[in-house]
């Protein structure tokens, strides 16, 4: 499994920028496919993942209403679409795999990683 990411950039706060992960061809409608984020000196942090099998979704609070994940099984790619974007929303974003559901898409289901995309919000 293979995982690309890209649409990173800087963005002014209130701004909006649209992340794509694209996978390579394995049996992507069978997996949970994730959004995580790392800003320097924290640890990486779940943002949103979807089900590519039957779409559910989940948002950490602080991205709820303003991020919305999206996939797409025909182009074996998902996409987070980030509005409002605030300063504490800076951070390297991953998209990561996993084989199975889970309603909190905790960190330790995700086995394969992209190389990340670097989002920076300014002021």
């Amino acid at each position: 499994v293979q995982l690309v990411e890209s649409g990173g950039g800087l963005v002014q706060a209130g701004g909006s920028l649209r992340l794509s992960c694209a996978a390579s061809a394995f049996a992507f409608g069978d997996y949970t496919i994730g959004w995580f984020r790392q800003a320097p000196g924290k640890e990486r942090e779940v943002v949103s993942c979807i089900s590519t099998v039957d779409g559910r979704t989940y948002y950490r609070d602080s991205v709820k209403g303003r991020f919305t994940i999206s996939s797409d099984n025909a182009k074996n790619a998902v996409y987070l679409q980030m509005n409002r974007l605030e300063v504490e929303d800076t951070a390297v974003y991953y998209c990561a795999a996993a084989a199975v559901w889970d309603s909190k898409c905790p960190i330790g289901y995700f086995g394969s990683w992209g190389q990340g995309t670097q989002v920076t919000v300014s002021t």
